[in-house]
C-alpha cells in the first residue's frame, strides 16, 4: 500500500512538472492581457469623482446662499488638502473648522 502511494506521489510530481513545460511552450503564442478593463475603471473611476466634486460644490453654495441671500458665494476650501494654498484673484478664505 505504501509503495502504491509513493509511486502516485512521484508520477503525480513528475506529470506536473510535464504540464508547466507544455505551457511555458505555449505562452508565446499567447494573446496578451487587455488593458480596456482597467482603462474603463480609471475613466469611471475620473468621472464619479467629477460628478461628486461639482455636487458637494453645489451644495456648498446652495447652504451658503441660504445663510448669505445675494452674496457672492466665496471659494470653497478644498476637502482633501490642508497644506499652504493660495488665491491670486480674491481674498483668501477663512480657517477650517
Amino acid at each position: 500500500m505504501t509503495s502504491r502511494m509513493w509511486k502516485m506521489y512521484s508520477n503525480y510530481l513528475y506529470y506536473k512538472g510535464e504540464k508547466t513545460v507544455l505551457w511555458d511552450m505555449i505562452e508565446p503564442y499567447r494573446r496578451p492581457k487587455s488593458f480596456t478593463p482597467i482603462a474603463i475603471i480609471y475613466v469611471a473611476a475620473f468621472y464619479t469623482g467629477v460628478i461628486g466634486s461639482a455636487i458637494t460644490e453645489q451644495l456648498y453654495k446652495e447652504k451658503y446662499w441660504e445663510d448669505h441671500p445675494g452674496e457672492a458665494v466665496p471659494l470653497m476650501r478644498p476637502k482633501f488638502y490642508w497644506g499652504p494654498w493660495r488665491i491670486y484673484n480674491g481674498d483668501t478664505l477663512p480657517p477650517m473648522t
